[in-house]
């Protein structure tokens, strides 16, 4: 068997040596690899250590190489891995036995996509808009900027509650968004509907449940249902914000009246003023942008046993 292995930022290569155990390929040695296969030929499957930014990053190559994908969770965030129920690394080690000896864990799930334009100050602009994939979850808003500092924490402490740990700094300053928010149930545009005019807090769109170590701002959202969960948070003071937050872990923030929350194939999301969209934890692009959903387009290994890949 042909392994390729990819890293993320910081981590060693002895992670690999629980998966290299030959009894795992019927004692036949495995051929291992360190970064991403040049084609689908020349790999049997790939392992991906790390969070949702290290998957993240590699989306559009994974969705084109089309080749088994494992999700080993070593980052500061794993909420991807955790739609996958695979919550610990001992969770992989067991789906990498399975898939060794049977080859028959392996799941067909959904990517969310950002369409944008091009940025404006580039050398050379392309004629298309720009695309991106997302596994998790995106968005504008006040997630935007919690984002953006707990980034810049020691990686030690965004493992441990760098979310919550951003939120205060993030507000103090934070202002609601005017938004336009319209989403269609088909596959052209020409069906879309407004959902949402006016200020917002957060808009996040999600292809899983959950974001920022175990937020569950779509407790709904599936990976093979081929749709998008949207969650809108519309606006209220911050001191009210502050005592629904904890809400927002075990998914009871549905029932606030400010929030709204719905699913759509298609999303076209529009500021007042051009701001940031972050999808995975990971800066995207700017608005105005178009969000859809491309189906089964990523293999996944999983547990044995595990029919549904979302929570």
């Amino acid at each position: 068997m042909r392994v390729a292995a990819t890293l993320g930022l910081g981590l060693s290569t002895r992670l690999l040596r629980p998966f290299a155990c030959n009894s795992f390929t019927g004692n036949k040695v495995a051929s291992w690899k360190l970064g991403l296969p040049a084609s689908p030929s020349d790999a049997d499957a790939i392992l991906i250590f790390g969070g949702d930014g290290t998957v993240h990053r590699h989306l559009a190559q994974l969705r084109e190489l089309q080749l088994p994908v494992l999700v080993v969770p070593c980052g500061s965030g794993n909420d991807f891995a955790r739609a996958l129920k695979l919550r610990h690394v001992r969770d992989s080690i067991e789906a990498w036995q399975r898939f060794c000896s049977h080859q028959d864990n392996v799941r067909q799930i959904d990517l969310g996509v950002i369409s944008h334009a091009p940025q404006r100050d580039a050398v050379s602009l392309p004629a298309e808009p720009c695309s991106e994939y997302f596994c998790c979850v995106g968005g504008v808003g006040l997630d935007v900027e919690i984002a953006r500092r707990a980034n810049r924490l020691p990686r030690w402490i965004r493992r441990h509650g760098g979310y919550p740990l951003s939120l205060l700094p993030a507000l103090a300053r934070f202002e609601p968004l005017a938004v336009t928010v319209q989403a269609s149930q088909s596959d052209r545009w020409g069906a879309l509907a407004t959902r949402h005019p006016g200020p917002a807090i957060v808009v996040a769109f999600a292809n899983a449940p959950a974001y920022g170590g175990g937020i569950k701002i779509a407790p709904h959202a599936q990976l093979d249902d081929g749709k998008l969960d949207i969650c809108v948070v519309g606006n209220m003071s911050k001191a009210r914000l502050l005592r629904l937050f904890p809400s927002v872990y075990s998914g009871r923030h549905l029932g606030i009246p400010e929030v709204e929350y719905f699913q759509a194939e298609r999303l076209r999301l529009e500021t007042e003023w051009p701001t940031d969209v972050y999808a995975d934890g990971e800066y995207v692009c700017r608005t105005p942008v178009e969000v859809s959903v491309q189906r089964a387009v990523l293999r996944v290994i999983v547990r044995r046993g595990t029919s549904k890949v979302s929570v």
